[in-house]
């Protein structure tokens, strides 16, 4: 029985001189619910193009006249993007793969498997979907380059502008990962003072002998090896915004320090007389919470309130409910950008990782795990042997778990004497994950983590069945 598959927008153009192949193509895929357009020649397939759009080519390489390689040329050289699979005999897999190289999506061997037929426009379907969102030309972000289009993020976003028109400082919670630099620099980028410096530092950075004089600068001869004297960090952001990351890591003594500045406006320098006035707005941020290390004696409860009255809250990346799709391809076009590279495909197997993964990093991990894959990424895609080990163990323990789950249903539901064995138990889960796919068996043994071979072989061993 002929597979049906998600109908295509447009019309699949097959391109085959021999009549017998180009009539079962066309049979076996509009059996399958797909418009087809045949034609004989690679001419004639130009033509086609020129005032037809289709959604994939399926073109043999041996065509008389212009070659399927030709015509793949052309179309790439011209600009095309159009999905392009290739038939190829067995004996001509060396031109298969150099098809590849130059813009092919898939190929085709004969003689022809038809569910390698299908299989094949379905990758090449899901491919050039993602390809058509990594290219859309849409703003970098939501709020000054910060993508979020969740209901939390978008109120993030709103709340951040309203306060960034102020001049009180504000504190940034959130965990680790979650991108509180980022906040900070889109809040001075909203503010009155967006044409003054941005100065950032992480208080965790700097040790406790040197906190000081790095905040507040110090006159010539202030202690041993103080040449000169030095602007400090409130000096240096004059006009525009510092921000303070990791301010739980700050010592009580400079936390009283800063209260004053906050309060009075002014720094005094250490070895200085006198006090300066200072024009800075502070934005403070911690991973910390800062309630609990008050009640340790760690830090100071008037600060606290001081810089609390205003402070934002960054939800970790599993709270952000729709956001993770759109930051994967985000982050895929950015790395791909800085690499130079033209990625164009994900396989579904890596993609589905990336989303199921729960990212106790935040962003930051996403980012990083990114990174790796379009660096190890080849020939225009990532696979899923190209994200972290992590990611890919996450996919793995999942399906056990879900195995697990299942064959815990089954015994549940069945009295003692009619528990199903382990292999009735492994025929149920293979056919809910092939439903679930709707039959695509190249999809089956990704999720199942098993060989295509091995899968079929199950499969021949006898169609699942309820014990």
């Amino acid at each position: 029985m002929t597979r049906k598959d998600p109908a295509l927008p447009c019309p699949i153009l097959i391109v085959e001189d021999d009549p017998a192949i180009l009539e079962l193509l066309e049979e076996e895929l509009q059996e399958a619910g797909h418009d087809t357009l045949g034609v004989g020649s690679a001419e004639e397939a130009i033509a086609t193009l020129s005032h037809s759009e289709v959604a994939m080519v399926i073109s043999d390489v041996r065509l008389p006249g212009m070659s399927g390689m030709q015509l793949l040329e052309q179309l790439r050289a011209e600009g095309s993007t159009v999905g392009f699979i290739v038939i190829t005999a067995f004996g001509t897999i060396d031109q298969a793969v150099e098809a590849l190289k130059i813009g092919a999506d898939d190929f085709l061997t004969k003689p022809l498997d038809l569910e390698n037929v299908h299989e094949a426009v379905y990758r090449v379907r899901e491919h050039r979907r993602l390809a058509a969102r990594f290219q859309q030309a849409s703003p970098p972000g939501h709020f000054h380059g910060i993508i979020g289009e969740s209901e939390a993020m978008q109120s993030l976003f709103h709340d951040a502008a309203r306060l960034a028109r102020s001049d009180a400082p504000i504190l940034v919670l959130g965990e680790s990962g979650t991108g509180k630099e980022l906040l900070a620099r889109a809040i001075h980028a909203e503010s009155p003072r967006a044409e003054g410096p941005f100065v950032a530092i992480n208080c965790a950075s700097i040790p406790a002998e040197l906190m000081e004089s790095e905040f507040f600068g110090h006159v010539k001869g202030a202690f041993t090896g103080a040449s000169d004297a030095r602007d400090g960090l409130f000096q240096s952001a004059r006009g525009g915004s510092l921000f303070l990351d990791e301010i739980g890591e700050m010592s009580p003594g400079l936390q009283a320090k800063l209260l004053r500045a906050l309060q009075e406006k002014t720094v005094r320098p250490v070895g200085a007389e006198r006090e300066e006035p200072v024009d800075v707005r502070i934005i403070a941020a911690t991973h910390r919470d800062l309630e609990q290390e008050i009640e340790a004696g760690n830090f100071r409860s008037d600060l606290f309130y001081r810089l609390e009255t205003f402070s934002l809250r960054i939800p970790p990346l599993r709270e952000r409910e729709g956001d993770l799709e759109r930051l994967v391809t985000a982050l895929i076009d950015k790395h791909a950008g800085a690499q130079e590279k033209r990625l164009a495909r994900i396989e579904p197997a890596a993609l589905q990782a990336l989303l199921a993964y729960p990212y106790p990093g935040n962003v930051r991990e996403l980012e990083n795990a990114i990174m790796r894959a379009v660096t190890l990424a080849e020939a225009g895609e990532i696979r899923h042997a190209d994200l972290p080990e992590r990611i890919r163990g996450h996919a793995a323990e999942r399906r056990r778990d879900t195995g697990e789950a299942l064959a815990g249903q089954l015994v549940a539901s069945a009295p003692a004497q009619a528990w199903p064995s382990l292999e009735d138990v492994e025929k149920r889960y293979i056919r809910k994950v092939l439903e679930a796919t709707g039959g695509n068996k190249r999809r089956t043994a990704d999720i199942l983590g098993i060989a295509r071979r091995t899968l079929y072989r199950r499969l021949e061993e006898g169609e699942p069945g309820e014990p």
